[in-house]
């Protein structure tokens, strides 16, 4: 379908002209609202009364949640219902933003993010929308627009969500994120065009309560080891489930004819390395993020943090967000001239250098600050040339579903490294102290360092190189 226009006139309609900022909006007050739990780790574990790792939660059930959203609304959206679905969604979002807002205990807050990480399932949705609804560099504007939105949107509302905290309390900014939500609510009713007619493609409930399974169960297991004991019998039992889940969703999804998640879709060199690069830089870029605020919220007195308030906390990762967008030209000119098995390295040793110098412990919030936009840097690099890899690894026809693969395994990445942060932290802290030690934030930024060096060597090994490959690097629908 193109873009819509005037019948008289031969133009673009206003709700046309519309369609690519209002995408964009959608897609990024979803990915600000769902990670969300960030900067606000530390004030939720003081308002409920709960220990740190176990206030990690309310950004990991989010990013949990939307690595099972993403395939199933996907699935959903195939076809005529795309435009109620992607509705739906952000109706979902606005009403978890108003649970979490309700000072109705933990659970119930836990309860609302993990409505809210739905949203994060809305992205691919939305490049198919820009794919269909428009034409010419129009399109492909929107579309890299929407590719790097995922990314930068982590700190762009967090110091207005953070001011909002300071004054007003933990309620007060998930309100924000309730209005913020209803708006991008209205805008879609009013801008959204009706889909392509196509027939819906049947909905693998069984891939998705084994792949929910699977990750609820592994994700309980790392944060929940130090607490619960690692040779517990209720703690193993849990382990073995999660592993016959995921063992069964493999063998599930490579036998049906049209899984939740096609892992066929993986095969070949070009394409696992792709997949396999999305999920490692996914969990080293949260072994960062999800640390690094309440790394800046934590006491000097503590003998490493800086006592920052939430809206501070929420600044330290502007820079994480201003430099993935400049890295993405950068990163797809540097692909388009010596190949992926360039650029992708790059972007991952520059993210290997910003963990480096995490885990030296900075001594100032400029420091932080330069950490960060290292980092954004890096993990903007490698984000922006994936999407080309993978639509060149597979026919024209799978191109949805092996970005929607690709997404899955991100947010994969996310949630683990958001509970591997959890667990790390509780490890860290000694008994009866409120704060972890520094040396948990040395072992997370190493351990992080540790994955991004091997992914550069990953990706210099067996990314293609230009005299083998046409590998393009303009991102396309998800």
């Amino acid at each position: 379908m193109s873009t819509r226009t005037d019948p008289v006139q031969g133009t673009p309609t206003a709700a046309a002209r519309a369609l690519p900022p209002v995408l964009v909006f959608c897609v990024a007050v979803v990915a600000v609202i769902s990670s969300l739990g960030a900067p606000l780790v530390p004030a939720i574990a003081e308002v409920y009364d709960v220990p740190v790792h176990d206030a990690q939660w309310s950004l990991t059930v989010s990013l949990l949640v939307g690595a099972v959203a993403t395939p199933v609304l996907g699935r959903l959206g195939d076809g005529r219902h795309r435009r109620r679905v992607m509705l739906g969604a952000l109706a979902v979002v606005l009403a978890g933003s108003v649970l979490a807002a309700l000072p109705l205990g933990f659970g119930w807050l836990l309860a609302g993010r993990a409505l809210q990480g739905l949203g994060l399932g809305l992205a691919p949705l939305a490049m198919a929308t820009a794919r269909d609804a428009l034409t010419g560099p129009r399109q492909r504007a929107t579309v890299a627009a929407l590719s790097i939105t995922v990314v930068a949107g982590v700190g762009l509302g967090y110091p207005v969500a953070g001011l909002v905290a300071d004054l007003g309390g933990v309620h007060a900014a998930f309100w924000l994120g309730a209005a913020v939500s209803g708006l991008a609510l209205v805008a879609g009713a009013l801008v959204l065009p009706p889909p392509p007619t196509a027939a819906p493609r049947r909905l693998d409930v069984v891939g998705a309560v084994l792949l929910g399974g699977a990750l609820a169960g592994g994700l309980l297991v790392l944060s929940e080891g130090d607490t619960w004991g690692w040779t517990s019998p209720r703690l193993l039992g849990l382990a073995a489930a999660s592993v016959l889940a995921a063992a069964g969703w493999i063998a599930w999804s490579l036998r049906v004819p049209a899984p939740l998640v096609d892992l066929r879709l993986a095969r070949g060199r070009t394409a696992a390395t792709a997949h396999l690069t999305s999920l490692l830089v996914g969990m080293a870029n949260y072994l960062l993020l999800a640390s690094v605020t309440v790394f800046a919220q934590t006491p000097a007195a503590s003998g490493y943090g800086f006592g920052s308030s939430v809206v501070v906390a929420g600044l330290v990762l502007v820079p994480f967000s201003v430099a993935s967008v400049g890295a993405s030209r950068a990163a797809r000119a540097l692909t388009d001239r010596a190949g992926p098995h360039v650029s992708l390295p790059a972007g991952a040793l520059v993210l290997a250098l910003a963990l480096g110098l995490y885990a030296l412990v900075p001594g100032n919030l400029w420091a932080l600050g330069g950490v960060m936009a290292l980092a954004g840097f890096g993990v903007g690099a490698v984000f922006a040339v994936l999407p080309g890899l993978v639509v060149g690894a597979v026919p024209p026809r799978e191109t949805g579903s092996a970005m929607s693969l690709n997404q899955v395994l991100r947010y994969v990445g996310f949630s683990t490294g958001s509970a591997v942060v959890a667990a790390v932290l509780a490890a860290a802290t000694p008994a009866g102290a409120p704060f972890p030690s520094a040396g948990g934030y040395t072992a997370l930024a190493l351990g992080g360092c540790a994955v991004s060096v091997a992914t550069a060597l990953l990706t210099w090994l067996l990314a293609p190189r230009p005299a083998a490959s046409s590998v393009t690097t303009t991102p396309t629908t998800a």
